[in-house]
């Protein structure tokens, strides 16, 4: 992989190369005040001011440059404007054409100009990630919060440029006019529904999309699968994105996806009463529906893994567990034995396979397929969750078939066996595993090797002696030490181990982290307990509680259609998700039963500002961690996607823990003491998402 220093200067446009931001020149400066601060610790104030300013050159310079080139701009569209008025009494085609063509030269020009600023902001945020790294100060929080919030302020110009939209909007006008109306109908402006086809300005649209962050739906669906792409794209010699992949393959993964989450969230209504059935409290449902979280801890460690040799195999293997698991579940009935009900149910765990459909996305399906390949992820899990309790509702049967049990306990258990069987002989006739590329050996491997495919590549060199803890330290382009290419290599492979790609996560990552934490733990509070409350309080049946649960489950969609299309693109993503913690700390709050009567609008009310909000904040979570998360974490078996499943399911298996340890205390006191935790953490996420505010930028 080509360093951040390099993959910069590659991309510069040919002739402004003074005009970009010295990263290099930063880069040795705080390795400098990095060294400094060691052996003189009270130079810290100096070297805080010494890099403010240093910095504020650096963009002074961008900017500078870049208002001028807006004024060159505007200034040949204004000449164009003249010649095009000479059109108006008598347009000829082949003047009326040449006009086209000049109008898409300066918006060519302008593309030029939008990516000049897409780099040097990427550039700044790294440098202010690189300071805060080896000074161990919070500069970017001190630097964005006096500079951004500035009427003055040049950081603003860089990411919330203003003027680009304008000439956009001039080129886009004259050229849907010309093309269109010759001049004589109504403007883009007045007829927002006409556009333009013109593939430059399809391209300035997606460049200022990019850079400004906002969103289509699917981009903001697609980014909940935790996907993470490189800062900067590969150049296009470099890019191999344009190999087919196996449709079939790919919607064998979706199903996958889909099913699960069928099979997760199709046993909550009933969890209850199958305890009961079975001897047990009725709070048991937390484990029974927590077994499943807890072996998920570990099987979406191995299960991604075992993705960085085979997708096939990890999938059979799956369906064959997940078949096993349901059929145990369904016979425990039987059997009266709530260890095979809870054997079943953490087989269903072990079956887990979201980490192969994660990286099958990441890994087979070209660039240009894969945000919508990821939204559809994202959709089919929320689908899923959505049908599974609609599905346990209607599964109100009671008959024997032969020596087994069809009841509403049982039933979730035989119909996703059946599910899982017929899935996996899909898999076995039509899934198709991919081609792999060579792997080059990684540090672990055999030396003998590694000096091998050196000499034969040459490109043996002896490796010189280095700080070994600023090597980890290194991230894509890290520190500018003394090293071998070998070595710089090394420092920006995948993280190897929890530990290793703990390292890579800022504060503000962890804090978001958190938050997906908080939100997951929530969550699994209101549903896991959702048919234990609802009986004890307004004696709800099984039908009652599915359907309850499906409409949950149904407003997941329409909230990531409001969020991605209209709300995340007026707000900044960090604005909403304080506002989102925030309401969901309200929805939280009105779930305490602090009244002589707990009354059913109460309940529901309180849950849906809850669902809704968590919905909100993991939408919107996702989306910044996707942003702001090392590019190193989006490769290897530890990668983004990991933690944050890990994250999310640790929240279900500490709540669904929750449930069944406060269920000793009687059903009476559930739902208060519950809340509780919930109530803790979500007020301590709001407080450390205060602290690194500044630092999601």
């Amino acid at each position: 992989m080509v360093r951040f220093g390099k993959k910069l200067q590659a991309h510069q446009v040919e002739g402004w190369h003074c005009y970009y931001i010295d990263y290099k020149m930063m880069k040795k400066k705080v390795n400098l005040f990095a060294r400094s601060l060691r052996d003189y610790p009270s130079e810290r104030r100096h070297i805080l001011k010494e890099f403010s300013r240093i910095l504020d050159d650096q963009i002074e310079k961008t900017v500078l440059f870049m208002l001028e080139q807006q004024g060159h701009l505007a200034s040949r569209i204004e000449k164009l404007g003249e010649e095009r008025a000479s059109l108006q009494d008598a347009p000829e085609i082949s003047r009326v054409c040449v006009l086209c063509e000049k109008y898409r030269e300066v918006g060519w020009d302008l593309l030029k100009l939008i990516k000049f600023v897409d780099i040097n902001a990427i550039g700044i945020r790294k440098i202010l990630k690189k300071f805060d790294k080896r000074i161990g100060y919070g500069f970017t929080d001190y630097y964005v919060r006096t500079r951004s919030n500035h009427p003055y302020s040049q950081l603003q110009q860089v990411f919330k440029h203003v003027g680009i939209g304008a000439v956009v909007g001039a080129i886009s006008r004259n050229l849907v006019e010309l093309q269109h109306r010759q001049g004589s109908y109504l403007s883009i402006y007045d007829q927002p529904s006409v556009i333009t086809k013109e593939p430059v300005i399809e391209s300035i649209e997606a460049a200022v999309d990019k850079i400004t962050h906002t969103t289509s739906l699917i981009e903001f669906v697609g980014t909940h699968a935790l996907i993470i792409q490189e800062e900067i794209p590969a150049l296009e010699e470099e890019q191999v994105e344009d190999k087919e992949y196996h449709l079939q393959s790919l919607l064998l993964n979706l199903v996958n996806a889909f099913l699960y989450m069928v099979n997760t969230y199709i046993v909550v209504p009933t969890a209850d009463d199958y305890a009961i059935s079975l001897g047990a409290a009725a709070t048991v449902c937390g484990v029974i529906i927590g077994s499943m979280a807890v072996a998920q801890v570990f099987s979406s460690v191995y299960f991604s893994a075992w993705s960085n040799k085979s997708y096939y195999q990890p999938l059979i293997f799956s369906s064959i567990v997940l078949l096993i698991g349901n059929l145990l579940y369904a016979c425990a009935f039987d059997l009266d034995s709530i260890t095979i009900l809870l054997i079943g149910r953490l087989l269903c765990g072990l079956g887990s396979a979201r980490a192969v459909n994660r990286r099958y996305i990441s890994d087979c399906v070209p660039l240009k397929n894969r945000m919508q390949a990821s939204a559809s992820f994202v959709s089919a899990s929320a689908l899923g969750m959505a049908c599974g309790p609609a599905l346990a509702g209607l599964l109100q049967t009671n008959f024997k078939f032969y020596i087994f049990s069809i009841n509403q306990n049982t039933s979730p258990g035989w119909v996703m066996g059946f599910t899982w069987l017929i899935y996996l002989v899909w898999l076995l006739i039509s899934f198709k595993e991919p081609v792999r590329e060579p792997e080059v050996p990684h540090r672990g491997e055999s030396s003998d090797v590694v000096s091998i495919l050196n000499i034969e590549n040459g490109n043996a060199q002896p490796l010189l002696q280095t700080d070994l803890e600023e090597i980890q330290e290194a991230e894509d382009d890290d520190l500018d030490v003394n090293v071998s290419e070998k070595s710089a290599e090394e420092s920006r492979k995948p993280a190897t181990s929890f530990r290793s790609a703990y390292r890579l996560l800022t504060p503000s990552v962890k804090v978001q982290l958190l938050i997906y934490f908080m939100l997951k733990y929530a969550m699994e509070i209101l549903l896991a307990e959702s048919s234990v409350v609802t009986s004890y309080y307004f004696n709800w049946t099984t039908s009652h509680i599915a359907i309850f649960l499906s409409l949950l489950g149904i407003t997941v969609l329409p909230v990531n259609i409001a969020i991605g299309s209209y709300i995340g693109n007026i707000f900044e993503d960090r604005q909403i998700l304080l506002a989102s913690q925030i309401t969901l700390l309200i929805g939280i709050l009105m779930s305490f039963n602090i009244t002589v009567t707990y009354t059913i609008p109460q309940y529901v009310i309180s849950a849906l500002i809850t669902f809704i909000s968590a919905e909100v904040l993991e939408g919107v979570n996702l989306s910044l961690l996707s942003q702001v998360m090392s590019s190193r974490l989006a490769r290897g078996t530890f990668n983004g996607g990991l933690l944050s499943t890990e994250a999310g399911t640790l929240a279900r298996v500490a709540a669904d823990g929750t449930i069944t340890a406060v269920g000793y205390l009687g059903e009476s006191m559930l739902l208060n003491i519950t809340l509780i935790p919930s109530f803790l953490i979500c007020i301590i996420s709001i407080i450390a998402t205060f602290f690194t505010y500044n630092s999601m930028y």
